[in-house]
């Protein structure tokens, strides 16, 4: 009989030892419950100027913006906690002004990184929406002249509608397969990105669409921009290149060894005007740091984000919304000067003509 009793209540034990693993393997393994944070507001939380220092913009310059864009931020939902578009827009912008990792963007505001990915991809394209708004090429005669009045007045160089450049905006490895065709002559993965500026360093034009390995010339030659003017949209009007683009008829760039004194000069004007353009890839890459410290989203939403900074960086100019005065100094780390390019060049007619009209 003692046995048969030892034996039964082994049995239950063992039985109740397995049940309890279960149930406790259970408790394990339930997903965690979801939890709501208490958002921090920036608008509410920091002064104008501990604002404009993270954000890179001022208060009243952000409730222009938010005018502009928050209707498409808005979330028509019954459901709890959604995120108001105030909040979407400052995650965007603290994104822009940090290029910061998406968990660390999140903990700032607190919401998930997950959450900040969405945001940052769904606010960038409804900024790069406003594009045909903020970035456009002189349309009539009318702008086509106070363009080339405001190139004049700087180096005197006539009839100068734009001075164009690409620059190389840093991004991580698409991935093994694509990834060398981003990899730049600067030894880094990144886009070419081309832009025409006005003198007052509006960005009139941008091409956001070439990996680094592809050279500036051949942007250029590929793009719309370059098509107007072959068909004459601006005739009589020079934009200004680096040695980087070819000499045409309409796109006059240095000399490749200037002699006479006509030639200097032509040379200093050339230079000194085509200038402006270098200074708004600094100011554009002081302004917005993801540009510089490299995006680390995939190619698409890379692409996106460079656009929606670049009307951003129009948007602020129109409000006259300044750099910190601390970060106004420009980085010479960023200007560089590329020699003429010794191919053909079949400008070299109307490059003279200017010359011997405008600088003898």
């Amino acid at each position: 009989m003692n046995l048969n009793i030892s034996s039964s209540s082994s049995s239950s034990s063992c039985s109740s030892s397995s049940d309890d693993e279960q149930v406790f393997e259970m408790v394990v393994n339930l997903p965690r419950p979801r939890t709501f944070r208490n958002r921090f507001n920036p608008l509410e939380n920091y002064d104008d100027l501990d604002f404009k220092t993270r954000f890179r913009l001022t208060k009243n310059t952000f409730m222009v913006l938010l005018s502009a864009v928050g209707n498409d931020l808005e979330h028509y939902t019954n459901r709890n906690y959604a995120i108001v578009p105030e909040v979407q827009l400052l995650i965007a912008l603290r994104y822009y002004a940090t290029g910061a990792f998406q968990a660390v963007l999140g903990d700032h505001i607190q919401v998930h990184k997950s959450t900040v990915c969405r945001i940052v991809k769904r606010v960038s394209k409804r900024l790069a929406c406003l594009r045909p708004l903020f970035i456009n090429m002189p349309k009539n005669q009318n702008e086509k002249q106070e363009v080339q009045i405001g190139f004049y007045r700087t180096n005197n160089f006539p009839r100068v509608i734009g001075a164009i450049d690409c620059t190389h905006i840093r991004i991580q490895s698409p991935n093994s397969d694509i990834g060398e065709q981003f990899r730049n002559r600067k030894g880094y993965f990144s886009f070419n990105v081309q832009a025409v500026c006005n003198s007052k360093m509006e960005i009139m034009n941008i091409v956001a669409r070439w990996p680094g390995s592809v050279h500036d010339s051949t942007v250029f030659d590929n793009s719309l921009l370059r098509a107007q003017f072959e068909n004459n949209e601006y005739d009589g009007c020079f934009l200004l290149g680096d040695g980087g683009y070819p000499c045409r008829s309409y796109l006059m760039t240095p000399l490749l060894n200037p002699t006479t004194y006509s030639e200097k000069k032509y040379q200093k004007a050339q230079i000194g005007t085509r200038n402006v353009i270098e200074r708004v890839f600094g100011v554009l890459k002081r302004r917005f740091p993801v540009l510089s410290v490299g995006i680390r989203t995939k190619p698409s939403t890379a692409l996106t984000t460079i656009v929606a900074t670049a009307v951003l960086y129009n948007i602020l100019l129109k409000q006259n919304d300044e750099m910190p005065l601390n970060e106004q100094q420009l980085d010479n780390n960023l200007l560089e000067e590329l020699p003429a390019l010794p191919v053909r060049q079949i400008g070299n007619v109307v490059r003279n003509d200017v010359i011997e009209t405008y600088f003898s």
